[in-house]
């Protein structure tokens, strides 16, 4: 297993921005990271990320790409002005190498895909520069990221069966099967 890390890692400056408008995932990591030692400060917005991140910069920073008012690369553009040594990690429910790269470029310090849990981003954002983070403990099943991805292609196409269908190349009653079925493990 990985090392842990501790407190004593996170610093001096143990000021955290979370920025999710998943309400109740954000009160959970809220709870989470101020029992790991960061004094967080908690919107549900990029306009509050913003904000925070011109008002008091934060050290670290977690920041949901998809918002219900706009994109989270905005807060890590605005919080990598204010303060370039912030430790960012951008989450997405929606994981794709082109906007994991377009974090990356523009100043997140690393990217993780949801659900990801407080260990995971803890470790994310203090890890060291060169090092690798660690695998995650619990990875999600091959089922699970199918139906992932296919939830995902579903929503971008406004919930219309027959397009989804179209777009992963199945046949619309095979994708109404899978789409009535609980998600996997």
């Amino acid at each position: 297993m990985a090392t842990e890390r501790t407190l004593r890692d996170i610093g001096p400056d143990t000021t955290l921005l979370l920025v999710d408008d998943d309400e109740s995932f954000l009160r959970r990591l809220e709870r989470a990271m101020e029992k790991r030692g960061f004094e967080v400060e908690a919107t549900d917005s990029v306009a509050g990320g913003k904000a925070i991140a011109t008002a008091r910069p934060p050290a670290y920073a977690v920041i949901d790409l998809r918002l219900g008012d706009g994109n989270g690369l905005d807060v890590v553009e605005r919080l990598r002005e204010k303060r370039p040594d912030a430790r960012i990690v951008v989450l997405t429910g929606y994981g794709a190498i082109a906007t994991a790269v377009a974090a990356v470029k523009i100043g997140a310090t690393d990217y993780l895909s949801k659900p990801a849990d407080a260990n995971d981003i803890t470790a994310a954002l203090l890890a060291e520069a060169d090092d690798m983070p660690p695998p995650p403990e619990n990875p999600m099943s091959a089922d699970r990221v199918r139906w992932e991805h296919i939830q995902r292609v579903y929503e971008l196409c406004d919930r219309n069966v027959s397009e989804t269908a179209r777009r992963l190349n199945m046949h619309r009653r095979t994708l109404q099967r899978i789409l009535a079925k609980r998600s996997p493990r």
